[in-house]
């Protein structure tokens, strides 16, 4: 690949006979080329610049030297790339499409105020030149140099051969899918009193991608958000779903990219919104052949806006929704026992759930297109958080239970990975009909739940 760049300070550029670069050129593997502006020019003062059309403070640099600089390079076409602070950003997606082409690539590095409009416009009317003005970020610089070098870095270290070790290019920041790269240890284990995570020294490999992986959204989620709209959401395994999810990010279906969720306590004023969404999300968690008539009476006795409004006043009750802008998508309804010793309201529950004091969660109900976002986890995981800062008579709830159809191994898969274990049976009825449950209990004394 041939590279030339043109400035007033060919000697700024001297770093790209050093390290990487460096080498690469001397193996042939690039050709860099760097030319003084000024060798152009005519006159005695090797002028590149004039005052500004129109006026205005500072000088801008002329169309006619630089067309004389860059005709020989453009010969054969190529991109023309030209650092400014009015460009688009830099992005690794479009540094590693020119070093796909094969180049030639010809950077202009202005000064002043810039240089004259008609240069980018002239080659841009040409069908074998490319350009493409581009910003290192919202600064000023005194000149394109310092943009210069980064972009022949950026491009050269993604040729083949440049690099040892190819592998090295996929898990860095912005490759691959474009997300922020995970934390970086190495030696020695414990250094100033802080420690490698012991997950990258168990030697479990498994465990280590897995944690990388989740590191790398949760790095890009707190500090480039932007780049999570470009994310390929078909290519989102459920871990990565689950773990953005946990980030404030869900992906429902359909979606071009995530979308922000948050999850807060209901007021009264949300009964209306949240009892729609117990009418549309209950009968897709009935049992096998619950009928749609003890449906309809369960959702007008217990799902109405007065009950969800009541639900969000009751001390013993910790109702939270998630919203996805004015939208509720989900919620979580979890009941207090009354006093510290007060047992579940259910024998064969209060036998299998011993601890005490015991709240139940009742409800986790999510709108079909949340369903496989990890919006679910997220509301489970908030659920526990909640109940383990409420208080029975001044005291902390020892175990949050709930029952989940026998049937429905999806739901206790998903349980489970939220710290659930598998206490018992339980049974029950809607309507006329009896249902078997299993019952499932999470631990709130257990550090780290």
């Amino acid at each position: 690949m041939r590279i030339d760049v043109v400035t007033i300070f060919p000697d700024y550029l001297a770093p790209l006979d050093l390290s990487l670069i460096g080498k690469a050129r001397a193996d042939g593997l690039v050709t860099i080329g760097v030319h003084d502006l000024r060798d152009v020019t005519t006159d005695r003062h090797r002028t590149v610049d004039d005052t500004p059309s129109g006026g205005g403070a500072g000088m801008v640099m002329r169309a006619d030297v630089w067309g004389q600089a860059l005709d020989p390079l453009l010969a054969d076409g190529g991109t023309l790339a030209i650092p400014t602070p009015s460009g688009a950003p830099l992005t690794q997606r479009a540094v590693e499409k020119l070093a796909a082409s094969g180049g030639p690539l010809v950077i202009a590095c202005g000064r002043y105020e810039g240089i004259d409009a008609r240069v980018a416009e002239h080659y841009a009317s040409r069908d074998d030149v490319t350009v493409m003005e581009f910003s290192l970020g919202d600064y000023v610089l005194n000149g394109g140099e310092v943009a210069a070098l980064a972009l022949t870095e950026g491009v050269v270290r993604l040729l083949p051969g440049v690099v040892g070790n190819p592998d090295s290019l996929e898990e860095e920041s912005h490759a691959g899918d474009g997300t922020l790269e995970y934390p970086v240890y190495t030696r020695p284990e414990t250094w100033r009193g802080l420690e490698i995570p012991a997950v990258l020294t168990s030697g479990d490999h498994g465990a280590a991608a897995a944690w990388r992986r989740e590191q790398s959204l949760a790095r890009t989620a707190a500090r480039r958000p932007d780049i999570l709209h470009s994310l390929d959401v078909d290519a989102l395994d459920p871990a990565d779903r689950r773990t953005l999810a946990s980030l404030g990010y869900v992906v429902p279906s359909g979606a071009g990219s995530p979308v922000p969720v948050t999850v807060r306590d209901a007021t009264p004023a949300d009964g209306d919104a949240v009892a729609a969404l117990a009418a549309l999300t209950f009968p897709l968690a009935c049992p096998p052949g619950t009928s749609q008539e003890d449906i309809d009476s369960f959702v007008d006795t217990h799902l109405t806006p007065r009950a969800m409004a009541e639900h969000a006043e009751r001390a013993t009750s910790v109702l939270r929704v998630a919203w996805v802008g004015e939208a509720a998508v989900g919620y979580t309804l979890s009941l207090l026992p009354t006093t510290v010793d007060e047992p579940p309201y259910a024998a064969d529950v209060a036998a299998c759930v011993t601890a005490r004091p015991a709240a139940e969660l009742s409800k986790v109900y999510v709108l079909p297109e949340y369903m496989g976002s990890g919006l679910a986890s997220l509301l489970i995981a908030d659920a526990g958080r909640a109940v383990r800062a409420a208080r029975v008579e001044g005291e902390p709830v020892a175990a949050l239970w709930l029952g989940t159809n026998g049937g429905n191994k999806r739901a206790q898969k998903a349980y489970r990975r939220s710290g659930f274990t598998r206490a018992g049976r339980r049974t029950f009825r809607v309507g006329e009909t009896t249902h078997s449950d299993v019952v499932m209990v999470l631990d709130l004394t257990r550090e780290g739940v």
